[in-house]
């Protein structure tokens, strides 16, 4: 009784954070006005290094961010908000790199959960087999890929010096590109804060695209 009751406590957790994730999936003003620069920053480090976070928002998160700065939602300057995406996502990539390097060879070995699926490791792998170096500048426009590449990039030793060039180019490209974007459109045209969803929905399924075509890409390769 004492199982089902602690079982039945857990469903009930899971669930009520599985709804607020999707609450800020279909409206991330609340949380980003709460939490500010701060939560941004943090999303985007966990997106980028941590293997369990790759179903966080990355790209709309971004354009979101330039959006919300724009119309002063975010109050500190665009170029701060920049910076520390940029530096988050390299510092995110260099955990990601240490970790793939401490567990190497071994992480396919490891139970298969909900958040952690081999075959994510495993096209990640293909992916950057096919690309090489120039796979961690690509991955930065893909989701999963984007968390999964610089593990990868531990697992298979790369030179620390090349994996930085790939890594810090990849990360002001993506970075900056889709924050400024966001802010350019925000300051040009306000009134699109009033279309939110759409654009969330338009950037996840263009990623989504990508990120598909990207797969089938690779399977064709093989």
């Amino acid at each position: 009784m004492t199982k089902l009751v602690k079982f039945a406590e857990y469903f009930t957790k899971t669930v009520f954070m599985f709804e607020a994730f999707l609450q800020f999936l279909q409206d991330p003003k609340p949380a980003i006005e709460a939490g500010g620069l701060l939560l941004v920053t943090l999303i985007v480090f966990a997106e980028t290094g941590l293997f369990f976070c790759f179903f966080l928002p990355g790209d709309y998160l971004l354009f979101v961010a330039g959006l919300f700065c724009s119309t002063k939602m975010i109050k500190e300057p665009i170029w701060l908000v920049v910076l520390c995406i940029v530096v988050a996502a390299i510092i995110g990539n260099y955990v990601g790199y240490y970790f793939g390097k401490s567990v190497g060879k071994g992480i396919y070995q490891r139970k298969e959960s909900w958040f952690f699926k081999k075959k994510h490791i495993e096209n990640t792998e293909a992916f950057f087999n096919k690309h090489g170096g120039k796979a961690l500048i690509m991955a930065r426009f893909l989701p999963i890929m984007r968390t999964f590449t610089p593990i990868v990039a531990g697992i298979i030793n790369m030179e620390m010096r090349k994996f930085s060039w790939y890594v810090n180019i990849g990360a002001v490209a993506w970075g900056a590109s889709i924050t400024l974007l966001g802010y350019i459109v925000g300051a040009i045209y306000p009134e699109t804060i009033h279309y939110l969803h759409w654009i969330i929905l338009i950037i996840i399924g263009a990623t989504t695209v990508l990120a598909v075509k990207s797969y089938f890409s690779m399977k064709g390769s093989k």
